[in-house]
Protein backbone atom coordinates (compact mmCIF):
# COMPACT_ATOMS: atom_id res chain seq x y z
CA UNK A 1 0.00 0.00 0.00
CA UNK A 2 1.06 3.50 -0.97
CA UNK A 3 1.92 6.25 1.64
CA UNK A 4 -0.51 8.29 -0.22
CA UNK A 5 -2.78 5.44 -0.17
CA UNK A 6 -2.61 4.98 4.01
CA UNK A 7 -3.25 8.59 4.56
CA UNK A 8 -6.08 8.31 2.45
CA UNK A 9 -7.96 5.34 4.70
CA UNK A 10 -6.53 6.60 7.81
CA UNK A 11 -8.44 10.20 6.56
CA UNK A 12 -11.35 8.20 5.99
CA UNK A 13 -11.21 6.16 9.19
CA UNK A 14 -11.31 9.10 11.42
CA UNK A 15 -13.99 10.38 8.88
CA UNK A 16 -16.67 7.79 9.92
CA UNK A 17 -15.62 8.35 13.42
CA UNK A 18 -16.47 11.83 13.65
CA UNK A 19 -19.62 11.04 11.45
CA UNK A 20 -20.90 8.73 13.60
CA UNK A 21 -20.06 10.89 16.45
CA UNK A 22 -22.48 13.83 14.94
CA UNK A 23 -25.20 10.97 14.21
CA UNK A 24 -25.46 10.13 17.78
CA UNK A 25 -25.46 13.90 18.90
CA UNK A 26 -28.21 14.85 16.39
CA UNK A 27 -30.00 11.78 17.65
CA UNK A 28 -30.11 12.87 21.18
CA UNK A 29 -30.92 16.61 20.04
CA UNK A 30 -34.25 15.43 18.36
CA UNK A 31 -35.35 14.46 22.07
CA UNK A 32 -38.72 12.61 21.36
CA UNK A 33 -38.70 12.64 17.70
CA UNK A 34 -37.36 9.23 16.47
CA UNK A 35 -35.15 9.25 13.75
CA UNK A 36 -33.83 6.71 11.36
CA UNK A 37 -30.23 5.51 12.97
CA UNK A 38 -29.76 2.33 12.13
CA UNK A 39 -30.15 3.49 8.01
CA UNK A 40 -27.50 6.30 8.40
CA UNK A 41 -25.16 4.26 10.49
CA UNK A 42 -25.22 1.58 7.58
CA UNK A 43 -23.69 4.21 5.22
CA UNK A 44 -21.17 5.70 7.57
CA UNK A 45 -18.27 3.99 5.97
CA UNK A 46 -19.50 4.63 2.51
CA UNK A 47 -20.47 8.31 2.83
CA UNK A 48 -16.79 8.90 4.49
CA UNK A 49 -15.11 7.32 1.95
CA UNK A 50 -17.31 9.50 -0.64
CA UNK A 51 -16.79 12.98 0.60
CA UNK A 52 -13.34 12.38 2.40
CA UNK A 53 -11.52 11.20 -0.91
CA UNK A 54 -13.94 11.36 -3.88
CA UNK A 55 -16.09 14.02 -4.13
CA UNK A 56 -15.22 17.08 -6.22
CA UNK A 57 -16.62 20.21 -4.34
CA UNK A 58 -15.38 23.73 -3.66
CA UNK A 59 -17.04 24.70 -0.21
CA UNK A 60 -16.27 28.59 -1.23
CA UNK A 61 -18.33 28.02 -4.12
CA UNK A 62 -21.21 25.28 -3.25
CA UNK A 63 -22.75 26.24 -7.03
CA UNK A 64 -19.52 25.30 -9.07
CA UNK A 65 -20.77 24.20 -12.09
CA UNK A 66 -18.14 21.15 -12.13
CA UNK A 67 -18.79 19.94 -8.67
CA UNK A 68 -19.67 16.18 -8.25
CA UNK A 69 -23.01 15.81 -7.14
CA UNK A 70 -24.27 13.43 -4.83
CA UNK A 71 -27.80 11.80 -4.27
CA UNK A 72 -28.97 10.24 -1.27
CA UNK A 73 -32.08 8.49 -2.77
CA UNK A 74 -32.59 6.58 0.59
CA UNK A 75 -33.36 10.08 1.70
CA UNK A 76 -34.77 8.58 5.68
CA UNK A 77 -30.59 8.05 6.32
CA UNK A 78 -30.08 12.27 6.28
CA UNK A 79 -28.28 11.63 9.53
CA UNK A 80 -25.24 10.32 8.06
CA UNK A 81 -25.29 13.04 4.93
CA UNK A 82 -26.07 15.99 7.15
CA UNK A 83 -23.15 15.08 9.30
CA UNK A 84 -20.90 14.51 5.96
CA UNK A 85 -22.01 17.99 4.85
CA UNK A 86 -20.80 19.54 8.63
CA UNK A 87 -17.23 17.44 8.37
CA UNK A 88 -16.66 19.09 4.78
CA UNK A 89 -17.66 22.97 6.02
CA UNK A 90 -21.34 23.33 4.16
CA UNK A 91 -23.17 22.63 7.27
CA UNK A 92 -22.11 24.39 10.71
CA UNK A 93 -21.88 21.85 13.07
CA UNK A 94 -24.16 23.80 16.14
CA UNK A 95 -26.82 24.00 13.23
CA UNK A 96 -26.75 19.85 13.25
CA UNK A 97 -28.16 20.26 16.63
CA UNK A 98 -31.43 21.76 15.10
CA UNK A 99 -32.08 18.65 13.24
CA UNK A 100 -36.14 18.04 13.03
CA UNK A 101 -36.75 21.58 15.24
CA UNK A 102 -39.47 23.74 13.71
CA UNK A 103 -37.93 26.29 10.87
CA UNK A 104 -35.18 24.42 10.58
CA UNK A 105 -33.03 23.04 7.32
CA UNK A 106 -32.61 19.90 8.53
CA UNK A 107 -35.59 17.83 8.61
CA UNK A 108 -36.13 14.18 8.38
CA UNK A 109 -35.75 13.48 5.07
CA UNK A 110 -33.24 15.88 2.96
CA UNK A 111 -34.99 19.39 0.98
CA UNK A 112 -32.92 20.82 -1.52
CA UNK A 113 -30.53 23.63 -0.72
CA UNK A 114 -27.86 23.72 -2.36
CA UNK A 115 -25.83 26.33 -0.38
CA UNK A 116 -25.86 24.00 2.54
CA UNK A 117 -24.80 21.13 -0.05
CA UNK A 118 -28.34 19.43 -0.80
CA UNK A 119 -28.46 18.56 -4.09
CA UNK A 120 -32.02 17.50 -4.15
CA UNK A 121 -34.94 16.35 -2.02
CA UNK A 122 -35.55 12.40 -1.64
CA UNK A 123 -36.99 10.38 0.40
CA UNK A 124 -39.81 8.97 -1.67
CA UNK A 125 -37.91 6.23 -2.71
CA UNK A 126 -37.32 4.66 -6.04
CA UNK A 127 -36.96 8.32 -7.42
CA UNK A 128 -33.36 9.16 -6.56
CA UNK A 129 -31.48 6.84 -9.34
CA UNK A 130 -34.00 8.63 -12.34
CA UNK A 131 -32.55 11.85 -10.74
CA UNK A 132 -28.96 10.67 -11.09
CA UNK A 133 -29.28 9.96 -14.86
CA UNK A 134 -30.79 13.15 -15.93
CA UNK A 135 -27.50 14.96 -13.98
CA UNK A 136 -25.46 12.17 -15.40
CA UNK A 137 -26.93 12.70 -19.18
CA UNK A 138 -27.14 16.78 -18.43
CA UNK A 139 -23.51 16.46 -18.06
CA UNK A 140 -22.26 14.33 -21.12
CA UNK A 141 -24.65 17.07 -23.29
CA UNK A 142 -22.97 20.21 -21.61
CA UNK A 143 -19.83 18.45 -21.77
CA UNK A 144 -18.74 18.26 -18.49
CA UNK A 145 -16.91 16.02 -16.40
CA UNK A 146 -18.45 15.82 -13.16
CA UNK A 147 -19.22 12.55 -11.68
CA UNK A 148 -22.91 11.72 -9.74
CA UNK A 149 -23.27 9.52 -7.44
CA UNK A 150 -26.12 8.04 -6.02
CA UNK A 151 -26.79 5.94 -2.86
CA UNK A 152 -29.67 3.75 -3.00
CA UNK A 153 -31.42 1.13 -0.25
CA UNK A 154 -31.72 -2.28 -0.67
CA UNK A 155 -35.22 -2.27 0.55
CA UNK A 156 -35.82 0.67 -1.80
CA UNK A 157 -35.09 -1.57 -4.67
CA UNK A 158 -38.66 -2.71 -4.80
CA UNK A 159 -39.32 0.10 -6.53
CA UNK A 160 -40.33 -0.79 -10.05
CA UNK A 161 -39.13 3.06 -11.21
CA UNK A 162 -35.43 1.57 -9.84
CA UNK A 163 -35.51 -1.42 -12.62
CA UNK A 164 -37.10 1.15 -15.44
CA UNK A 165 -34.08 3.39 -14.57
CA UNK A 166 -31.54 0.69 -14.47
CA UNK A 167 -32.46 0.06 -18.16
CA UNK A 168 -32.15 3.25 -18.96
CA UNK A 169 -28.83 4.04 -18.01
CA UNK A 170 -26.45 1.55 -19.72
CA UNK A 171 -28.46 2.29 -22.82
CA UNK A 172 -27.69 5.76 -22.27
CA UNK A 173 -24.05 4.87 -21.59
CA UNK A 174 -23.73 7.38 -18.57
CA UNK A 175 -19.88 6.16 -17.21
CA UNK A 176 -20.39 9.26 -15.07
CA UNK A 177 -23.12 7.54 -13.25
CA UNK A 178 -22.17 5.79 -9.80
CA UNK A 179 -24.62 3.82 -7.93
CA UNK A 180 -24.07 2.29 -4.61
CA UNK A 181 -27.00 -0.44 -3.05
CA UNK A 182 -26.66 -0.17 0.60
CA UNK A 183 -27.51 -4.01 1.41
CA UNK A 184 -28.15 -4.08 5.24
CA UNK A 185 -31.07 -6.82 4.60
CA UNK A 186 -33.65 -4.82 6.16
CA UNK A 187 -36.53 -2.41 5.51
CA UNK A 188 -38.46 -0.93 7.73
CA UNK A 189 -41.27 -3.66 8.83
CA UNK A 190 -39.19 -6.53 8.46
CA UNK A 191 -36.23 -8.53 6.65
CA UNK A 192 -35.37 -7.92 2.64
CA UNK A 193 -35.71 -11.78 2.97
CA UNK A 194 -38.60 -12.29 4.52
CA UNK A 195 -40.81 -8.86 2.80
CA UNK A 196 -39.09 -9.20 -0.98
CA UNK A 197 -35.89 -11.63 -1.49
CA UNK A 198 -33.66 -9.69 -3.81
CA UNK A 199 -31.66 -12.40 -4.85
CA UNK A 200 -28.38 -11.64 -6.42
CA UNK A 201 -28.17 -7.63 -6.50
CA UNK A 202 -24.85 -8.11 -8.70
CA UNK A 203 -25.70 -10.75 -11.15
CA UNK A 204 -29.14 -8.74 -11.75
CA UNK A 205 -27.56 -5.23 -12.13
CA UNK A 206 -25.28 -7.43 -14.49
CA UNK A 207 -27.52 -8.52 -16.65
CA UNK A 208 -28.83 -5.15 -17.20
CA UNK A 209 -25.65 -4.21 -18.80
CA UNK A 210 -23.68 -1.94 -15.88
CA UNK A 211 -20.37 -2.58 -14.68
CA UNK A 212 -20.60 -4.53 -10.94
CA UNK A 213 -18.44 -4.75 -8.11
CA UNK A 214 -19.49 -6.22 -4.91
CA UNK A 215 -17.69 -4.95 -1.57
CA UNK A 216 -17.90 -5.08 2.26
CA UNK A 217 -19.29 -2.06 2.74
CA UNK A 218 -17.01 -1.14 6.17
CA UNK A 219 -14.04 -2.11 4.89
CA UNK A 220 -12.34 1.32 4.26
CA UNK A 221 -9.62 -0.52 2.15
CA UNK A 222 -12.00 -2.04 -0.24
CA UNK A 223 -14.25 1.11 -0.33
CA UNK A 224 -11.26 3.25 -1.48
CA UNK A 225 -9.88 0.85 -3.52
CA UNK A 226 -12.90 0.23 -5.69
CA UNK A 227 -13.41 3.89 -5.99
CA UNK A 228 -9.43 4.66 -6.93
CA UNK A 229 -9.28 1.48 -9.45
CA UNK A 230 -12.47 1.66 -10.95
CA UNK A 231 -11.91 0.88 -14.50
CA UNK A 232 -12.76 3.01 -17.41
CA UNK A 233 -15.63 1.72 -19.40
CA UNK A 234 -18.44 2.93 -21.19
CA UNK A 235 -21.06 1.53 -18.57
CA UNK A 236 -22.68 2.82 -15.85
CA UNK A 237 -21.20 1.56 -12.41
CA UNK A 238 -22.91 0.09 -9.70
CA UNK A 239 -21.29 -1.25 -6.32
CA UNK A 240 -23.18 -3.77 -3.98
CA UNK A 241 -21.48 -2.74 -0.14
CA UNK A 242 -22.42 -5.40 2.19
CA UNK A 243 -23.75 -3.37 5.12
CA UNK A 244 -24.54 -4.09 8.59
CA UNK A 245 -27.70 -1.56 9.89
CA UNK A 246 -26.83 0.23 13.12
CA UNK A 247 -23.44 -0.58 12.28
CA UNK A 248 -21.16 1.11 14.78
CA UNK A 249 -22.97 1.58 17.94
CA UNK A 250 -23.40 -2.71 19.79
CA UNK A 251 -26.92 -1.88 20.91
CA UNK A 252 -27.86 -0.82 17.11
CA UNK A 253 -26.25 -3.34 15.12
CA UNK A 254 -28.31 -5.88 13.13
CA UNK A 255 -31.50 -4.76 15.18
CA UNK A 256 -33.90 -3.18 13.08
CA UNK A 257 -35.85 -1.73 16.30
CA UNK A 258 -33.09 1.05 15.45
CA UNK A 259 -34.99 1.90 11.76
CA UNK A 260 -36.77 4.39 13.57
CA UNK A 261 -36.21 5.31 17.14
CA UNK A 262 -35.71 7.24 19.98
CA UNK A 263 -32.33 7.73 21.06
CA UNK A 264 -32.18 8.14 25.20
CA UNK A 265 -28.91 9.82 27.30
CA UNK A 266 -27.72 6.10 28.72
CA UNK A 267 -27.84 5.32 24.89
CA UNK A 268 -25.62 8.40 23.93
CA UNK A 269 -23.24 8.02 26.54
CA UNK A 270 -22.77 4.32 25.99
CA UNK A 271 -22.23 5.38 22.05
CA UNK A 272 -19.29 7.59 23.20
CA UNK A 273 -17.65 5.55 25.07
CA UNK A 274 -17.66 2.71 22.65
CA UNK A 275 -16.32 5.57 19.58
CA UNK A 276 -13.89 6.18 22.23
CA UNK A 277 -12.83 2.83 22.16
CA UNK A 278 -12.49 2.80 17.95
CA UNK A 279 -10.79 5.98 17.69
CA UNK A 280 -7.91 5.11 20.66
CA UNK A 281 -7.90 1.30 18.40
Amino acid sequence: MSENSKESQKKIKQFAINLRRNILDMALSAGANSSHFGGALSIADILATLFATQIKFNKQNPLWEDRDRFILSKGHACLAYYSALSLIGFIKKEQLQTFEENNTDLLGHPVINKNLGIEFSTGSLGMGLSLGIGLALAAKKRKKDFKVFVVLGDGECNEGSIWEAAMAAPNLKLDNLNVIIDRNNFQQTGSNKDIMDLGDLKAKWSSFNWSTAEVNGHNISELFNYFQNTKSTDKPKLLVANTIKGKGFSFSENNNTWHHNVLSKTMHAKGVEELKNQNDN
